[in-house]
């Protein structure tokens, strides 16, 4: 089976949510009981990839080396690599160009929340020939990309902030590509924003009928967190699950013990250095479950 390598692009500005973003950058922000950050690397992890690149600005990489070092506590191999300046989201391909070498690569962006059976996203991944993308059916498809399909399912056309938009499946900040997608990254041009599209990346794909879409069922929910309101809605979905069920939302240390990257000694011997705390508490007691 061909390896899959995973991104994490937690660059960007984040103007949207000054000040909370003067000190450091949005994806460090808490969500409920746990930085912004655990979420999307939970969601690559459960996806059975152990093997990342978390790319960042050169003031932020400090911090996320200091929450995860070289994820060899969790079983994971995490690199780092610096955005100097936000230039789109493509050009994380090309920042990446040589942890992805001749292996497939999951990009996901560093503010997006998925909560489900992520089983789905395991078997894309498995599937993945050359371009995998996931639409979700959203109320205002024109804040995104948005995907037109055909009558069979087919993907027609990829449109970014359509005024007027041709479908309500918005493209979500998840994508799987094969190792062609650095030098293809390159030949992109800027856009009016001056900025490399994974819009035109995607549609580069398509127009060489190498791009698959799966759109996400029911059973999913995508959280986008740009805006305060956004943070604010995604910090009370997840404390309304995790209160309800008595289970943590992107606790990367049970996802890592669950899917078998860190054994059990190694999990227990990571969990007894934490300070007393309610999060130590919950990983005590899901030793003692599994």
């Amino acid at each position: 089976m061909k390896k899959t390598k995973g991104i994490i692009l937690a660059g960007g500005k984040g103007t949207r949510l000054f000040p909370l973003t003067k000190l450091y950058s949005k994806q460090l922000i808490n969500v409920y009981d746990k930085p912004l950050i655990y979420y999307p690397l939970s969601t690559l992890i459960l996806s059975g990839i152990d093997h990342i690149l978390l790319i960042s600005t050169q003031k932020d990489i400090p911090l996320y080396k200091k929450l995860f070092k070289d994820g060899k506590d969790l079983g994971l191999k995490i690199e780092y690599a610096v955005q100097n300046k936000p230039k789109g989201i493509a050009q994380a391909l090309i920042i990446g160009e040589d942890f992805i070498k001749n292996d497939d690569v999951m990009l996901i962006l560093g503010d997006n929340i998925f909560f489900g059976d992520m089983d789905f996203l395991r078997k894309s991944r498995e599937k993945n020939e050359n371009a995998t993308i996931f639409a979700y059916n959203v109320s205002d498809p024109e804040r995104y990309g948005v995907v037109e399909f055909d009558s069979k399912g087919r993907v027609i056309s990829i449109e970014e902030k359509p005024k007027i938009p041709k479908s309500n499946y918005a493209v979500c900040g998840l994508y799987i590509y094969d190792s062609m997608c650095s030098k293809y990254a390159k030949r992109l041009k800027p856009s009016k924003r001056n900025e490399l599209e994974i819009t035109d990346l995607n549609n580069l794909y398509l127009s060489n009928g190498q791009l698959k879409c799966e759109k996400m069922g029911r059973g999913i929910a995508w959280l986008d967190t740009g805006t305060p309101e956004s943070l604010l809605d995604a910090s009370l979905f997840i404390g309304a699950i995790e209160q309800r069920q008595n289970l943590k939302v992107g606790c990367i240390e049970e996802v890592c013990l669950r899917i078998g990257f860190l054994k059990r000694k190694n999990y227990l011997k990571l969990v007894k250095k934490y300070p007393e705390s309610d999060y130590k508490k919950y990983l005590l007691k899901i030793y003692e479950e599994i």
